[in-house]
């Protein structure tokens, strides 16, 4: 069998972040537009790629197929291992139950049958590729990639002729200090860079720390780039003052289209821009659904046979599939949400797993992240921050722009 290449893994790597999660980052960016909103998302990219290469550096110490479950266990003890398994457990199914509750909105507008049946459809036809195997979701994923990439290139081509300047720059009050606005972004942002249940996977998947690494950041320099286009692509066409019915509406992946298909002229990029929606959910859907599945598949020591992978599977995504059909949700809420929960497993867990394992064995063989324990505890304090700006903003402390 050849061995798996680079480019297959920061795929699988940029599926999961280059998501739902992008299509909600206007709604999140639409307070502090351009260039707050870029250096937001420019700043999350760094310290969740370093706080990935954390956790892999700890993971090292352990036999492949090991995940967060038994590390966190062996290394910070019970308590702190239960909440990781909440944490991880709960962002799981909440971003697989916000990609299933718009994918219910699309599939069942494009095929005229119900949102819910069109959500239940769309849970068995995806998740069968992670039901076989890692490899399964590599092709798959390499394909929507592969999708998104030209649908986005013909979407954006038609945005990025039509930007315009003003509108790109443009604020509420010329005046106005937008900067903290920005700190609301960071738990979507966050969310948008939160591969970190794929980590052990790609561990597995190279059977080598360093080339996990090299994936791991392709990965997140893929998201980072979509992100970047894309945010500048939308802020440069949809005039601020036409966020409002996008944001009462929870940010849907349904409103942000309609408004988009308000000022573009071309059906060919109006169609490109709903085919990179669809292609965006699904791959997001299948690489987080991947990170969750093997992260459960450790956690209840199921086998990896057929019967095995087919209980890790109900347990992965029934839960998510029966609160999509009886709960659907603003999509930014609860993007938003994940991400201020997030941040107990994307940053705090891996630099603290990374500290106590350096402390056990000072020699630092194999791969190491650089930057000693200033690159800990500024990924520590990021998630913190992180989280705390989520909270304040929930409770009105932090502006939330609304149109």
């Amino acid at each position: 069998m050849s061995k798996p290449s680079t480019l297959g893994g920061a795929c699988i790597i940029a599926s999961v972040c280059v998501g739902a999660g992008m299509l909600g980052l206007p709604s999140a960016g639409a307070g502090a537009w351009t260039l707050w909103t870029v250096l937001a998302i420019s700043v999350t990219m760094v310290m969740m790629t370093l706080s990935g290469w954390l956790l892999l550096e700890a993971l090292k110490h352990y036999d492949f197929k090991v995940s967060f479950n038994t590390i966190t266990k062996d290394v910070l003890k019970g308590k702190v291992n239960a909440i990781n398994n909440l944490s991880l457990y709960f962002v799981g199914c909440i971003l697989l139950y916000a990609y299933i509750s718009s994918s219910g909105m699309i599939f069942g507008g494009l095929l005229n049958i119900n949102p819910k049946l069109a959500s239940v459809l769309f849970v068995i036809a995806s998740s069968v590729f992670v039901l076989h195997s890692t490899r399964a979701v590599d092709r798959i994923s390499i394909l929507l990639i592969l999708f998104m990439v030209i649908s986005f290139v013909i979407g954006i081509s038609g945005l990025a002729t039509n930007i315009q300047l003003p509108t790109l720059l443009d604020s509420i009050d010329s005046q106005a200090d937008l900067s903290p606005y920005a700190l609301a972004i960071l738990p979507v942002a966050l969310t948008s860079f939160g591969y970190h249940h794929s980590v052990s996977t790609m561990r597995d998947y190279y059977r080598d720390e360093n080339r996990a690494k090299n994936a791991i950041l392709g990965g997140t320099l893929i998201a980072l780039t979509f992100y970047v286009i894309w945010v500048v692509c939308i802020f440069g066409n949809l005039p601020r003052t036409q966020f409002g019915p996008i944001v009462a509406a929870g940010g849907s992946v349904d409103a942000l289209m309609t408004a988009l298909g308000g000022v573009v002229n071309s059906n060919s990029v109006k169609q490109a821009l709903n085919i990179f929606s669809i292609a965006a959910v699904v791959s997001s859907f299948i690489g987080v659904g991947l990170g969750v599945f093997d992260y459960l598949a450790d956690l209840f020591g199921f086998e990896d046979t057929n019967q095995g992978r087919f209980k890790t599977w109900a347990v992965t995504f029934i839960p998510p599939l029966v609160f999509s059909l009886f709960a659907p949700f603003g999509f930014v809420a609860a993007i938003g949400l994940a991400g201020a929960a997030a941040t107990i497993w994307t940053c705090i867990i891996p630099a603290l797993l990374a500290k106590k394992l350096r402390q056990r064995q000072p020699e630092r063989q194999g791969f190491v992240v650089p930057g000693g324990n200033v690159t800990v505890y500024a990924v520590i304090i990021f998630g913190v921050l992180t989280a705390c700006f989520h909270l304040l903003a929930m409770a009105d402390v932090l502006p939330i722009f609304k149109g």
